[in-house]
C-alpha cells in the first residue's frame, strides 16, 4: 500500500490497538537480521485474556475478508499454540467454527504420543504465526503438514513488515515474498509496514508523530 492510498480501516485499527497494548513500541530494536529497527512488534505481549480475544478476532475478520479458502488451522511451536488457539475462537465467535492442531518441538513417548496435538491434521491447512521473517519456519510448519497427509494453503500473520529478509546474497525479496513465491503459500497480514506509516501520518499524537521520519528512513533502506 502507497502512503497516498485510502487507509485499510481494519489495519488502522489493529495498528492503533497494538500501540495502546504496548505490543507495538517505538525506540531502538535490533532485529533478527541484525538491522535497528525504530520499532518492533512483539506478539507475546498480547498477555492477557481481553488482548487475546481482540487479536482473535482482528485475524477473524482479515482472513474472512481475505476469501481464502482452509478448512483447519495449524500453530508452530511456540507462538503459534497461543495464536492458533485465539484465531479458532475469533472465527467461531464469526460463525466459522474450525478445528485446530499445534506442534511439539520434542516428542512425547507416552500417552498418546507423538508430536501433533489437537485435531486431526486434514484438508487445507492455514498456518498461525504472528510474523514472517525469513520463511525458514513456514517451511518447516508446511513440511509438518505435508508429513501428516494434509495440504497447507496460507499463513496468517499480524505484520507484514515489508522489507528484505536478509542483507547478504542477490535475494532481496522479503520473507513473506518468499513464502509466497517459492512455497506457494498465500500470506495474509493483519497490517503491514505501509499502513503502520499511515498511521504515523495521520495520528494526532505528537510522540508517536516523531517516529514519522525514522520509520520511512527505516522502510527507504530496507523496503522491498
Amino acid at each position: 500500500m502507497a502512503l497516498n492510498e485510502s487507509p485499510d480501516p481494519l489495519a488502522q485499527e489493529f495498528v492503533k490497538f497494538s500501540v495502546e497494548a504496548g505490543v507495538l513500541r517505538f525506540g531502538d530494536f535490533k532485529t533478527k537480521a541484525g538491522r535497528q529497527s525504530p520499532y518492533f512488534f512483539n506478539t507475546g505481549l498480547f498477555d492477557d485474556g481481553a488482548k487475546l480475544a481482540k487479536l482473535g478476532e482482528f485475524y477473524a475478520r482479515r482472513l474472512i475478508a481475505s476469501g481464502l479458502e482452509f478448512d483447519m488451522l495449524f500453530g508452530p511451536a511456540y507462538k503459534g499454540i497461543t495464536l492458533a488457539a485465539a484465531v479458532a475462537i475469533g472465527l467461531a465467535r464469526e460463525g466459522r467454527n474450525l478445528p485446530y492442531a499445534y506442534n511439539r518441538k520434542e516428542a512425547k513417548d507416552h500417552g498418546e504420543g507423538g508430536t501433533l496435538v489437537g485435531a486431526p491434521v486434514k484438508g487445507r491447512v492455514l498456518i498461525i504465526d504472528d510474523v514472517i521473517t525469513d520463511g525458514a519456519s513456514k517451511r518447516e510448519a508446511a513440511e509438518v503438514i505435508r508429513a501428516a497427509g494434509a495440504t497447507p494453503v496460507g499463513v496468517a500473520i499480524t505484520m507484514d513488515r515489508q522489507e528484505r529478509a536478509s542483507d547478504a546474497g542477490g535475494d532481496t525479496r522479503s520473507g513473506v515474498q518468499y513464502v509466497e513465491q517459492d512455497l506457494g503459500l498465500k500470506v495474509v497480514a493483519i497490517a503491514t509496514l505501509a499502513d503502520l506509516m499511515q498511521f504515523l501520518a495521520g495520528t494526532e499524537d505528537p510522540a508517536l508523530k516523531a517516529n514519522t521520519e525514522r520509520v520511512a528512513a527505516y522502510r527507504a533502506r530496507y523496503g522491498v
